[in-house]
């Protein structure tokens, strides 16, 4: 199988979720998506990256972005550790969690560890989910892939700044900058001569021939 990189096709499956039987591609629909990973149920960073999730939904969703997690244990788990994440996170999680206990979408999307890479993340010889997120576009198309080690929680504070980068850069000419935030200046797309550059945006500076600066149009803020 080829490996999955930016660009790829988001692999299609259909598994059994915590909201349902889903069919990813169908579940996606017009809408972008975010896929994240976990090793397995009641583990303690996820239990706190999970709330964090619930808690970003609207943020998600002002960005037409649906969510759905993974991990590797059944339902009847899922649901238990739904109602300790909801507990200790003060929320009400509703967004899907694949019930991957045959590891078919861990394989599909590579997400497998080994005892090579981390054998922390292997337990009597099974292997665990590595901490993955995939953003996919509503063209099915994967636009970012982040993995993270078990030790660290994932920031999706920055997951979010990086879908509101993907989304400016689809409707605009442009690229953004070290540690941009949504409002701040961009830089011209480099496909895109400085004269037009100063017909597309309000402000552009000039710092290199090939690093431009630009303020946006008020409608691209």
């Amino acid at each position: 199988m080829a490996p999955l990189r930016l660009g790829s096709i988001a692999p299609d499956f259909t598994a059994e979720t915590t909201n349902g039987d889903v069919k990813f591609h169908d579940f996606i629909g017009d809408k972008w998506a975010v896929l994240f990973s976990h090793p397995a149920d009641f583990t303690p960073v996820c239990t706190t990256e999970l709330g964090e999730v619930a808690k970003l939904v609207p943020e998600f969703e002002k960005r037409n972005v649906k969510v759905i997690g993974l991990s590797t244990n059944d339902l009847t788990d899922h649901s238990k550790w739904v109602d300790d994440i909801n507990e200790v996170n003060d929320v009400t999680l509703k967004f899907p969690i694949i019930a991957d206990v045959d590891r078919q979408v861990s394989i599909l999307y590579d997400m497998l560890d080994s005892v090579e890479h981390d054998p922390t993340n292997v337990v009597n010889g099974i292997p665990f989910t590595v901490r993955s997120v995939f953003v996919i576009d509503p063209a099915k198309k994967i636009r970012l892939i982040l993995t993270y080690p078990a030790s660290c929680g994932r920031n999706f504070d920055e997951i979010l700044r990086a879908i509101d980068s993907l989304q400016l850069s689809d409707r605009q000419p442009i690229a953004t900058p070290a540690n941009w935030q949504p409002g701040e200046d961009v830089i011209v797309h480099v496909g895109v001569s400085t004269e037009k550059a100063k017909e597309i945006f309000p402000e552009v500076r000039v710092a290199r021939p090939y690093l431009r600066f630009a303020k946006l149009p008020a409608e691209g803020n």
